[in-house]
């Protein structure tokens, strides 16, 4: 495998991490953001109000969005081990 194989792999499972993982990420954030302005605003500093609609907002994204996950997941495999011979000589 030459050096530039193996950057322009790394890079693609760069990428493929971000685009798996920021949906996720941002669904926390966002969530947490919101939250946490209503603590503010209320004055209700309460641990499980800012655990419990965090975990459903990400439980239920990953539940809608597992099919395109795995097929992602699936199709950079699939090309992975498509270039497999390639890098070998």
């Amino acid at each position: 495998m030459n050096p530039e194989t193996a950057v322009e792999l790394i890079k693609s499972l760069i990428l493929n991490s971000v685009a798996l993982a920021s949906p996720i990420l941002m669904t926390a954030l966002v969530i947490g953001l919101g939250v946490s302005v209503f603590q503010a605003v209320t004055s209700i500093h309460e641990q499980t109000l800012s655990f419990v609609p965090k975990a459903l907002a990400v439980l239920s994204l990953i539940v809608v969005m597992l099919p395109w996950m795995v097929r992602t997941m699936i199709e950079f495999t699939r090309s992975v081990i498509e270039q497999m011979p390639q890098m070998v000589g």
